[in-house]
C-alpha cells in the first residue's frame, strides 16, 4: 500500500509538471500570435475609426476592439451601397467593372479581414487564459503531489522504525 502511494505521489508531481510545461507553451504561443496579428495590421496601416490626430502620429488599427469598430464602420458603409450581396447582383452574375459592384466586393473583403482578426484576438486571449489556467493547475498538483510524497516519506520511516 505504501509503494501504490508512492507512485500515486510521483504521478501527480509528474502531472503537475507537464501542466506547468504545457501552460506556459501556451502563454507563449497566445501572446507570440497576438504580437503577430498586431504587427501584421500596423503593417496594412488602416486608420478607420481612428481619429485623424492619432492616424497622424502613426496609430492604426491592431487591437480586438479597434478592429471591430473598423468593422462595423465598413459594413454600414457597404449597407449603403446595398443591404446585401443578393441586393447588389439582382440576380445577375458578378461585374467586376460595375464600380458600385467592386467597392461593395473590396468592402466585404477589408471587413472580413477585420472580423477575423477580432476573433483571432479573442482567440489567442481564451489561449493565453488557459494556459495561466494550466499553471495554476500545474502548481496546485505539484504542491499535492510534493505533499503526499512527504507523507509516504514518513509513513515508510514510521514503518521501519516499528
Amino acid at each position: 500500500m505504501l509503494r501504490k502511494s508512492r507512485y500515486l505521489a510521483i504521478g501527480v508531481l509528474l502531472v503537475g509538471v507537464v501542466s506547468l510545461a504545457m501552460g506556459i507553451t501556451f502563454i507563449v504561443q497566445g501572446q507570440a500570435k497576438a504580437n503577430f496579428m498586431r504587427d501584421a495590421m500596423r503593417q496594412e496601416q488602416i486608420t478607420l475609426g481612428v481619429e485623424e490626430g492619432e492616424a497622424a502620429r502613426g496609430e492604426f488599427v491592431d487591437t480586438a476592439a479597434e478592429a471591430e469598430q473598423a468593422g462595423d464602420l465598413v459594413r454600414e458603409h457597404r449597407r449603403g451601397i446595398a443591404p446585401t450581396y443578393g441586393d447588389l447582383l439582382g440576380g445577375e452574375p458578378f461585374d467586376p467593372t460595375d464600380p458600385g459592384q467592386l467597392s461593395y466586393a473590396q468592402a466585404l473583403n477589408l471587413e472580413n479581414y477585420l472580423y477575423l482578426a477580432v476573433a483571432g484576438f479573442g482567440l489567442t486571449t481564451v489561449v493565453i487564459a488557459s494556459g495561466v489556467f494550466m499553471i495554476i493547475t500545474g502548481i496546485a498538483l505539484g504542491g499535492t503531489g510534493a505533499v503526499l510524497f512527504g507523507l509516504t516519506r514518513r509513513a515508510a520511516q514510521g514503518a521501519s522504525i516499528s
